[in-house]
């Protein structure tokens, strides 16, 4: 690249920390870092134009799992393994709300619903079944019964007569979230460069040596904050998960309010601007969606269009107006990685698909390793 003196000196000079991925983790960890190291000189690679992974393009849940997504958790994690979890998750979003402020991120507590298919009779006599007992778990936590049982109030159709409520369960508005990191971190002067795609970093005694698609930089210490696309950089443990999401034109007649889960969360979806987002859909095709690729198929696009008319708006018309996906990090277990990878390289991945409610924590969890 054909870079100027004042580039070099400005941007690229005398650097004490570089975090590779601009998202929740990696904006957090610069936070948190200047709060620290007042005087550090930090600077964030960023591939995208945006942040590239899920961070600017999640459906803005504020949630920390369904009952049925709690119960699976419990099939492959130990209680407290769980119970540890769902503790992460709610010191995350707290920590979120603490930063940025609830009326920045539009913080609306509308509480969260799982639907049941009709036919799904096992599944849901399995959650009736648990409930208590889950409600009894989580009581530390919250000091009140999470999941009780709320009558079919919106009208949807094909479901069982019952939702699982969640009193807890909120939803925020992720490009102003994101918008308000990236702000905050700049006036605090930390440095984001966009458009550069981190290719390799080879690491010396006192410094890590970073390779870009378009230049070189040194720092004291690197930071890998690129969860679905961890494995990139040598981290195994973590697989990509594409979700795939739609959101409808404004409808005038739209009375749905609350964020929604169905099928153990494979779907969800929320009221947003008087739409309907929808996403999901990753467990018709697992290994199709193990992609860094951007992009939608016509197999998962069809089946949510297919639930919009049969499920979720059964007498309204709607158009839909965007499609999009974005790239998770999860593995074979939910807990994510925080750890010292050498003694000068960190990382902070594998949120699960979590990012919002575990973004924030993990990054300054990143950052407290230094």
């Amino acid at each position: 690249m054909n870079l100027s003196y004042w580039e070099i000196k400005s941007w690229l000079s005398n650097i004490d920390f570089t975090i590779i991925g601009s998202g929740i983790v990696g904006i957090n960890c610069a936070l948190h870092l200047k709060e620290h190291f007042p005087k550090a000189n930090i600077l964030i690679l960023e591939k995208g134009m945006l942040p590239q992974g899920a961070s600017t393009k999640n459906a803005g849940f504020a949630c920390f799992g369904s009952l049925s997504e709690i119960l699976d958790d419990l099939n492959n994690h130990s209680e407290q393994e769980v119970i540890d979890l769902v503790k992460k998750r709610v010191e995350g979003l707290n920590l979120l709300r603490k930063t940025l402020g609830d009326k920045t991120i539009e913080y609306k507590n509308y509480g969260g619903f799982e639907l049941f298919n009709k036919k799904d009779d096992i599944l849901f006599e399995n959650c009736l079944s648990k409930r208590e007992s889950v409600n009894k778990m989580l009581q530390p936590i919250f000091n009140k019964d999470v999941f009780s049982l709320q009558d079919n109030i919106f009208h949807f159709k094909n479901i069982k007569n019952q939702y699982v409520f969640n009193q807890f369960e909120g939803q925020i508005d992720t490009g102003k979230m994101m918008d308000a990191l990236l702000k905050k971190a700049q006036l605090k002067g930390v440095k984001i460069l966009n458009n550069v795609t981190v290719e390799g970093f080879v690491e010396n005694n006192n410094s890590v040596k970073v390779q870009t698609n378009t230049f070189e930089v040194s720092a004291s210490k690197l930071f890998i904050a690129t969860n679905g696309f961890a494995s990139q950089l040598n981290i195994p443990e973590v697989k990509p998960a594409r979700a795939q999401v739609l959101i409808t034109k404004p409808i005038k007649t739209l009375d749905i309010k609350g964020t929604f889960h169905l099928d153990e969360g494979y779907y969800y979806f929320r009221n947003i601007d008087d739409r309907i987002l929808f996403g999901g859909g990753r467990n018709l095709d697992f290994k199709g969606e193990e992609t860094t690729d951007f992009g939608q198929t016509h197999l998962i696009q069809n089946k949510l269009e297919e639930l919009l008319r049969k499920v979720i708006l059964p007498k309204t018309d709607f158009e839909i107006e965007h499609r999009w996906s974005g790239i998770m990090g999860v593995g074979k277990q939910k807990k994510v990685i925080v750890k010292e990878l050498s003694n000068n390289v960190f990382c902070g991945v594998r949120l699960g698909g979590m990012g919002v409610a575990i973004g924030s924590l993990v990054g300054k969890e990143l950052a407290d390793l230094v």
